[in-house]
């Protein structure tokens, strides 16, 4: 056990995990000097401009190995079912899509192991921002834009925690030593969320609004950040005024045809706010860390089982993972053009298109007859170990989340501004059905359970519907198998809960 448990800790601290352990050697030797056998050591990190900037590019790559944090909302809420070859297939996704989860999951187990993996990389910059090791002084400029990235991405790393976890673990002035990690207790998630919106106001104020290089956070990105904290928080006020400064920038827009932001082609366009990039210029082959590479691993998952066809066909065959359920597509009403390039229809699709020569297995578990279409992997977007190396990015705030979450805040604010709540949902509306047809007049409590719907159908299989239902009360009607007072957050990783003796969430 005791083995384990040191195993299990490396994996929390993986950054740096060789360095880490020359360190921990050297402590037997106090005249050796690493350096004497051309050694690496921390001494050596932080020495230049692109030193920091090389290490700030390691604190995003985490972000790619929390892939799994979106089929899972969608898995554990009404809109998906775990799907695949049986119901032993990816058991973890099983568990989850029937609410029999336990602390041994070994999706959960990645989706905390990634997330403090990027927490100790941003936490090693904050604590040599000042100095590095050497008490030398780095200074540069953009160093505090630079930093400003920093923070929103410990914001964003703890967000992903308190969502699924509800109370965790809080450190931030440092990236911790092995022994360190094994006296880890949890701490009040209103001291988390408290620690994530100083990371974001300081994010805000040094970072630029526009990034050259695409992909980057930008201040527009850690303003609607904050607003989403904030919303969960039910701090509509605050909300809904740091929301509408993106919206008042006018730096986005609604693209007019919604399928376009999905492609390839339409990565980090206007109405791209913050995405998380993933390539395949470097193929991965390793699976034994299938979430550890480039490449977006979910892709493959919610493709189509056994798919062929002629080479017109731009489909590619997957698992037949994380499928939308019929209750999903019900809910769309005619005319909305999401539903097509939301849900999936093999079947129709096949009927439709017969020049393709379409084949394909139908799902063996949990068929549904539909696909993801928003992530359905396509041809000639893969390469080396095909399944690992997607390039699709996750598009995780997109400015109709932004329009929405104001919506909702300007409806439950102390003092409603019902005439902002209607008009920017009806921007989003608008796109959806091509025309003012459709507008909502409602107010009060009708017209927030429209916002609530509409976020449902703007931003299906993309993550939020778990949470959306758990931060405004309606899981329990909604999800089946969901227990109220449990099921709310995620259980905390048995290994984890073994190192660092923490309590475990009620009900696991």
């Amino acid at each position: 056990m005791i083995a384990i448990m040191k195993t299990n800790s490396f994996k929390l601290l993986g950054f740096g995990t060789l360095l880490l352990f020359m360190l921990s050697s050297c402590k037997k030797w106090v005249d050796y000097n690493p350096r004497e056998d051309f050694r690496i050591t921390e001494l050596d990190y932080l020495r230049s401009e692109s030193d920091y900037r090389t290490m700030a590019i390691s604190a995003y790559t985490p972000l790619q190995w929390l892939n799994q944090a979106v089929p899972v909302g969608d898995i554990a809420s009404d809109n998906a079912v775990s799907g695949g070859e049986n119901a032993s297939d990816v058991l973890s996704l099983q568990q989850i899509d029937d609410m029999t989860h336990t602390p041994v999951n070994s999706t959960l187990t990645e989706l905390w192991q990634a997330a403090y993996e990027g927490i100790n990389r941003t936490n090693y910059l904050h604590q040599y921002k000042e100095k590095n090791l050497a008490g030398e002084t780095v200074s540069f400029a953009g160093k505090d834009a630079l930093y400003g990235e920093i923070y929103f991405l410990r914001a964003y790393y703890y967000f992903h925690l308190v969502k699924f976890f509800g109370d965790v673990p809080l450190f931030t002035d440092k990236r911790l030593s092995l022994s360190e990690s094994a006296s880890l207790q949890r701490s009040p998630k209103a001291n988390v969320y408290a620690q994530i919106e100083r990371d974001l106001n300081a994010a805000i104020t040094a970072l630029p609004a526009i990034q050259v290089q695409k992909g980057r956070i930008t201040k527009y990105a850690a303003q609607a950040l904050l607003g989403k904290v904030l919303l969960y928080q039910r701090k509509y006020e605050a909300a809904a005024t740091v929301l509408e400064s993106v919206i008042n920038a006018n730096a986005f827009s609604l693209v007019t045809d919604f399928g376009s932001m999905f492609l390839e082609s339409g990565e980090n366009g206007p109405e791209s706010i913050f995405e998380i990039q993933y390539t395949n210029t470097s193929p991965y082959y390793n699976w034994g860390g299938v979430t550890r590479g480039q490449g977006n691993y979910a892709v493959q998952q919610c493709g189509i089982r056994g798919l062929n066809g002629s080479a017109n066909m731009p489909y590619a065959a997957g698992w037949s993972t994380n499928l939308p359920t019929q209750n999903l597509a019900n809910a769309f009403s005619a005319g909305d053009q999401r539903k097509a390039v939301t849900v999936l229809d093999i079947e129709a699709y096949k009927t439709a298109n017969p020049s393709f020569g379409i084949t394909y297995q139908v799902a063996p578990y949990k068929n549904t007859g539909l696909y993801n279409q928003k992530y359905l992997p396509r041809k000639g977007q893969t390469s080396g170990q095909v399944e690992l190396n997607y390039l699709n990015n996750q598009r995780i705030i997109r400015y109709a989340d932004v329009l929405l979450m104001a919506a909702e805040a300007f409806n439950r604010s102390a003092t409603p501004n019902e005439t902002k709540a209607q008009t920017y949902l009806n921007l989003v509306r608008q796109r959806a059905f091509r025309d003012n047809l459709h507008n909502i007049t409602s107010t009060g409590n009708t017209l927030y359970q429209a916002i609530l719907d509409e976020r449902r159908l703007e931003l299906a299989m993309e993550g939020e519907r778990f949470f959306d239902l758990v931060r405004t009360g309606q899981a329990a009607a909604k999800i089946t198998g969901f227990t109220a007072n449990k099921h709310e957050v995620f259980p905390i990783p048995q290994q984890e809960v073994l190192i660092s003796n923490l309590t475990q969430n009620s009900g696991y």
